[in-house]
């Protein structure tokens, strides 16, 4: 499939804040609608490449777990991680921060790379059909989210 959507916002914060806030996982939860909290593997204790985390995704009455792998790890620029279920990697995230005048663009992605014969599957799991709307959807209220938190 490998379907890649962006969301961009600007930010009233600096590129160093916003990198720590959205490099630890364990704060997911504040700004995402769909996963509702994520935590470090034993023996991981922050952001870096190769790290390992779970995290806990909810959509109603679906609940779901999708292990996280992080890919980059560049202070106030980019984090990114590849999320897998049952050793499958289906979808990648990530974000960039670039500096602005008044603080920071930052652009949320992702890419799903869920092959056809996983599509039914992966519907009935999480109970959402139209995974590019529902992603669009629920990234912008993400960074909104976060900016709110950031900026206020």
């Amino acid at each position: 499939m490998a379907e890649r959507i962006e969301i961009t916002k600007d930010f009233n914060a600096s590129p160093e804040a916003v990198y720590a806030a959205i490099s630890d996982v364990t704060r997911m939860g504040e700004w995402s609608e769909e996963c509702h909290s994520c935590e470090w593997h034993d023996g991981v204790t922050g952001p870096a490449v190769g790290a390992t985390f779970d995290g806990h995704n909810r959509n109603g009455d679906n609940e779901w777990t999708s292990q996280g792998k992080v890919i980059e790890a560049d202070p106030g620029r980019a984090f990114a991680f590849e999320c897998s279920m049952f050793d499958f990697h289906f979808s990648t995230w990530g974000y960039r921060i670039e500096p602005t005048e008044d603080g920071c663009r930052v652009t949320e992605w992702t890419e799903d790379l869920r092959p056809e014969s996983a599509l039914e599957f992966s519907q009935n799991m999480s109970g959402i059909v139209d995974r590019s709307a529902r992603n669009r959807a629920t990234m912008s209220g993400t960074l909104e989210r976060l900016a709110a938190a950031l900026e206020g």
